[in-house]
């Protein structure tokens, strides 16, 4: 396998390959914790979603929220992974001041969900799995706030014990195009599922992202042998919530560590910040391995044992996920790949072109979908949610369209109409006088008088039937655009042979 262009980076002396990780923090969508009753609502008044056990309370003990079980083991099912039928939860010890039992309970030996994969596209356009090596749940801790005070932090526990999905990739990846396309798929399949919001900018999605770089020789190698002791050392980069600086982040680490290698000197293994300000990544502490957290079986929680008949039937009632989707629009709709992938990027709008399309033209409602709708909200920075276009109003517009009622210039105008003001495409046509003309003894006549009023014309038309577009051209301007374009090609076409 060759190694891609984006997945190269240049140095002074040699080439290099990005080498990368992702461990995913996915929110579990449920209404309560994972361990208690409180609530999950975002937004909430500091520390009003917080129960004795998730303060931490002495003799308080945790109850494992079976909602969240499901939610992870559906999870599990959508990226084709191993569900194990028996898990076990761990204690991570460490202290920080949001962290009131100074512990977090965790997965770390026996996870709910093994090994799984899901499919990206390269920047290339290729097709390529990345393999994800297990989901663990884990609840979370809380937040602490620096900025607002200039002598004293303050502690906000609503988020801890907010049960998490950790998704942890395997090193598979080799661009930061390609990170952010794994995050993007993850994101994807958790919404379909309904296991995740996936809102970034509150947190419920944010991801740790371990970086180092391998010269290409090296990475041949590994490829060859599989052993992930060449691929270098690594430096993890915290709590990363979005994908702009996710890809800035990896850039700079990248070329960062190039530089540290070059120059003859060590990469330390440790744990970074990005600082998007400066565009830079800093140190924040020694990378700890395992053994430094004390991990051990969590004494208050028997072992996870799921029922067979239970996993299947989570696995039965799975509805379409995304690639799925994707396909039978392909297949059914008769779209392109890429308009298929626009369109099934978010349930709501995969399901309003479903309902436009079906025994309809496919590409037609595509086009109207990505180009004018779409188009239309993000110029008035709007959600679907908030779009003004029903789907009545769209299938009236394929069908003018599909008819030739309409010209693709008609057909902007009504939309516009129709997005400022409403109404019923059939009705507008007339109204706007925008129906176009199908009486071919009319067009004839049209065509037959440019054709007398320009005999220059014809007979350059004879050498160069290129031209024969300028005569269209002038029998649409004499019909005020009103005639269909496609009648007048064909008489046209007949008239100069």
């Amino acid at each position: 396998m060759n190694i891609e262009k984006s997945q190269l980076i240049r140095g002074t002396k040699s080439d290099f390959v990005f080498i990368i990780g992702l461990e995913i923090h996915a929110q579990v969508r449920s209404k309560s914790k994972l361990f208690s009753n409180a609530s999950t609502q975002f937004g909430a008044e500091p520390n009003s979603n917080v129960s004795f056990v998730d303060a931490g309370m002495p003799g308080m003990l945790p109850v494992v929220n079976s909602f969240c079980i499901e939610q992870a083991v559906k999870t599990g099912i959508g990226i084709n992974a191993e569900i194990n039928l028996i898990s076990r939860f761990d204690r991570k010890n460490y202290f920080y001041p949001d962290l009131p039992q100074g512990y977090q309970i965790s997965q770390l030996y026996e996870p709910i969900v093994g090994k799984g994969k899901i499919s990206i596209q390269t920047e290339e356009k290729l097709q390529k799995e990345v393999g994800i090596e297990r989901i663990h749940l884990e609840q979370d801790a809380g937040k602490s706030i620096h900025d607002m005070d200039p002598t004293t932090s303050f502690v906000d526990l609503n988020r801890t014990g907010i049960a998490l999905m950790e998704i942890v990739s395997k090193p598979e990846i080799n661009s930061p195009f390609e990170a952010v396309e794994c995050i993007k798929k993850l994101r994807l399949i958790m919404r379909y599922l309904k296991t995740c919001d996936g809102n970034m900018q509150e947190g419920s999605l944010r991801a740790d992202v371990n970086v180092s770089v391998c010269e290409v020789n090296t990475f041949q190698s590994f490829r060859e042998t599989g052993n992930y002791e060449l691929l270098g050392t690594r430096c993890e980069i915290k709590n990363m919530n979005s994908l702009k600086f996710i890809q800035q982040a990896i850039n700079y680490e990248a070329r960062r560590q190039i530089k540290l290698i070059e120059a003859g000197k060590k990469v330390d293994q440790e744990t970074r910040l990005y600082d998007p300000s400066k565009n830079e990544t800093r140190p924040l502490r020694s990378k700890e391995d395992a053994h430094d957290y004390r991990y051990f079986p969590c004494p208050d929680l028997l072992k996870i044992v799921l029922e067979k008949e239970w996993v299947d039937k989570i696995r039965d009632d799975l509805p379409e996920l995304p690639d799925q989707k994707q396909l039978r629009f392909i297949n059914s709709f008769n779209i392109t790949p890429y308009d298929a992938e626009v369109i099934i990027a978010e349930q709501s709008t995969a399901m309003f072109f479903e309902s436009i399309a079906t025994n309809a033209d496919g590409k037609i409602a595509a086009n109207l979908l990505i180009n004018e709708l779409f188009g239309r909200l993000n110029r008035d920075n709007l959600s679907f949610d908030e779009n003004p276009v029903t789907a009545k109003q769209m299938r009236g517009l394929i069908i003018l369209i599909k008819s030739d009622q309409i010209s693709s210039k008609g057909a902007k105008e009504i939309f516009d109409h129709i997005w400022r003001s409403g109404g019923d495409p059939t009705e507008l046509v007339d109204k706007l006088g925008l129906r176009q003309v199908q009486d071919t003894s009319l067009i004839e006549k049209i065509v037959e008088d440019v054709i007398v009023a320009n005999p220059e014309q014809v007979d350059k038309v004879k050498s160069n039937p290129k031209l024969i577009g300028w005569f269209v051209g002038q029998v649409m301007k004499k019909s005020q655009g009103k005639a269909d374009p496609k009648i007048i090609n064909q008489i046209v076409n007949e008239k100069l042979k």
